[in-house]
């Protein structure tokens, strides 16, 4: 089939408006009113939020050690990863890019690859431990959710360092899939909500021939149903309440809403004080006089 101009800047349009935000998919952890996540993971998450990946691959590494059977052990060690060398290279920041063509013409990465290596065998290990329980207890929940966090990493890594849309498209289908299959188990699970809400507001934020489009795939393109979904999150999610105001402030600021996105951002730097990026985010938007 020969590839033409046109679809080519399709399959682009689609891949910028995902990867705007397909990286804060990276922490979904479930959470219901009967699961508590693990003080282990819970510790380590929070560690990350505030960019201290060294303390936060310790609490990981201490929680795999002491819970074999768990899927949630490596792949949290690959979250942790992941969102290090996002760090390193940029990633997190090039999120509050207000187009998709300033996002889309973002440099090409340099991977490390050696801790590519690394981020893969803890998926696989993440993934076999997730299958293995399964076989045993169909439908269990951290397992359902290994299985969902480890396809939306590798979206995330094929995204956002790789620059391989359509490649990401795939794994994060696949996540949703397993996230919907989670939510109709564990229907209080608020934290699984973001990823259909991503998932909803990127689509919904298409141009209407694309709607149309991913509407034929079977995906609910829907912006402010999306919305809703990531502020079900925000305030009744637990380990990804933080990941969703993230994730509406990039919405904010795409909006060019910037008094609502300063908000989120004001209440994540007092939550999150080592993670510089909240207060140099703060300060750029404060400095950008864009009518509401």
């Amino acid at each position: 089939m020969k590839v033409t101009t046109k679809s080519r800047d399709w399959c682009s349009c689609i891949g910028a408006a995902f990867c705007a935000a397909v990286w804060l998919m990276l922490l979904v952890v479930p959470a219901t009113g009967t699961v508590s996540p693990a003080p282990g993971i819970e510790s380590g998450f929070r560690l990350m939020y505030n960019l201290n990946f060294d303390k936060a691959e310790q609490e990981f590494s201490a929680f795999e050690q002491e819970h074999a059977d768990s899927p949630m052990g490596p792949v949290s060690q690959a979250a942790g990863l992941l969102f290090s060398e996002f760090h390193r290279l940029g990633v997190l920041e090039a999120q509050f890019y207000e187009s998709d063509s300033a996002f889309a013409a973002r440099k090409k990465l340099v991977a490390d690859p050696a801790l590519r290596e690394r981020f893969e065998a803890a998926l696989s290990r993440g993934e076999e431990l997730a299958q293995k329980k399964l076989a045993r207890s169909p439908g269990d929940h951290d397992s359902l959710f290994a299985l969902t966090l480890a396809s939306g990493l590798r979206a995330d890594y094929a995204a956002l360092i790789e620059k391989r849309n359509l490649a990401s498209l795939r794994y994060a289908k696949q996540a949703s899939k397993l996230g919907n299959q989670l939510l109709s188990l564990h229907p209080d699970c608020y934290d699984a909500h973001l990823a259909s809400g991503v998932s909803r507001y990127i689509t919904g934020s298409m141009a209407a021939p694309l709607r149309w489009l991913v509407r034929l795939g079977g995906v609910n393109a829907d912006k402010q149903g999306g919305i809703a979904e990531l502020q079900l999150t925000a305030d009744h999610g637990e380990l990804l309440a933080p990941f969703a105001r993230i994730l509406l402030a990039i919405a904010y600021v795409r909006d060019k809403d910037h008094s609502k996105a300063v908000q989120e951002l004001v209440k994540l730097r007092s939550e999150f004080p080592g993670n510089p990026l909240f207060t140099q985010e703060i300060a750029r938007l404060n400095s950008i006089s864009v009518p509401n």
